[in-house]
């Protein structure tokens, strides 16, 4: 775990970065948001107990606000250039960039909880507890989200079949 603050952002900012950018379909944005959020962080850091969490969960309550200001905003997805120049994959097996399009095309269709809990679930691995943790609310609703938000995906594309498989570009 790093100590201090600028080894966290040294050792998190890629990973911070890509998150905000499929959670916001927008690499500026994301950027925005990751420099608001780790300059609150930087402000209250001998404050937290648990960095990684609580700062992704900065990142998530950043997003949601400006999704509710940003509402009737149109979300076009971005292409896999812009996303690689945030930061490269880490393991994106997708032969073709189309899928990753096409899912974060629907992805950015869901509401944004439900988009929230997919996006920390088959993108940063995180387990039922933790997305509660980041989202501020029960495993059975994290749960629940997830499942509404897969049926939504199985309806409007092929590439989710059940919810043991990952959505195209998802980390392992």
């Amino acid at each position: 775990m790093p100590a201090t603050f600028d080894e966290f952002v040294a050792d998190r900012l890629d990973g911070l970065l890509r998150y905000a950018t499929v959670l916001t379909d927008d690499p500026y944005l994301a950027q925005d948001i990751v420099q608001e959020v780790l300059l609150r962080a930087q402000q209250r850091w001998p404050k937290i107990d648990s960095p990684p969490t609580y700062v992704r969960r900065m990142v998530t309550n950043e997003y949601l606000s400006w999704r509710r200001r940003l509402a009737v905003r149109r979300v076009t997805p971005s292409s896999p250039e812009a996303l690689d120049l945030m930061s490269p994959p880490v393991s994106d097996h997708a032969i073709e960039y189309d899928e990753r399009d096409a899912m974060l095309g629907r992805l950015a269709k869901l509401p944004r909880k439900q988009r929230a809990a997919i996006v920390l679930r088959y993108y940063e691995n995180y387990s039922d507890e933790e997305i509660g943790a980041v989202l501020r609310c029960a495993t059975s609703t994290v749960r629940s989200q997830i499942s509404r938000a897969l049926a939504t995906l199985r309806e409007t594309g092929p590439s989710v079949s059940s919810p043991s498989e990952q959505p195209t570009g998802a980390r392992k």
